[in-house]
């Protein structure tokens, strides 16, 4: 991940030491992590940051396995920073997916990442501001 994308990720993560419930409901703490948090947890900077390096790792990962073209590093990153948010469930089933393994330059990619601006069923202007930061970084030239 370039340090674009990391301070992308970082920037709408946002960093909270104490853990707390996501606009979806979802439990929560660091940089957006939300694997076996627990009400009331905290942990230090230190910790938020080693959580987000880990978490990337999977991410990335994920991202290399359902991206069967060669892209650029920072239309991957725009890509982890999506999977990061919505999840690669989600990444798997989406239209955003399918147009990158069909074409990585269909400017319809930047209409799908701003699909996914909806948390709760509610669009969420902290969203809608990902996504478009996401489909800029995509699309960077």
């Amino acid at each position: 991940m370039t340090r674009e994308g990391l301070e992308l990720i970082k920037r709408m993560e946002g960093c909270r030491l104490t853990a707390y419930r996501c606009p979806a409901g979802v439990l929560t703490i660091g940089y957006g992590h939300t694997k076996g948090v627990k009400e009331g947890q905290r942990i230090s900077q230190a910790e938020a940051e080693r959580m987000l390096e880990a978490d990337l790792v999977y991410f990335e990962q994920m991202v290399g396995m359902l991206v069967k073209v060669p892209l650029k590093e920072h239309q991957v990153d725009a890509l982890v920073s999506f999977a990061y948010n919505c999840g690669v469930a989600a990444l798997k089933g989406s239209t955003l997916l399918k147009r990158v393994n069909a074409n990585p330059e269909d400017p319809r990619i930047r209409e799908a990442f701003l699909m996914w601006n909806k948390a709760g069923g509610k669009v969420l202007p902290g969203l809608v501001k990902r996504r478009e930061a996401e489909a800029d970084l995509y699309f960077k030239k």
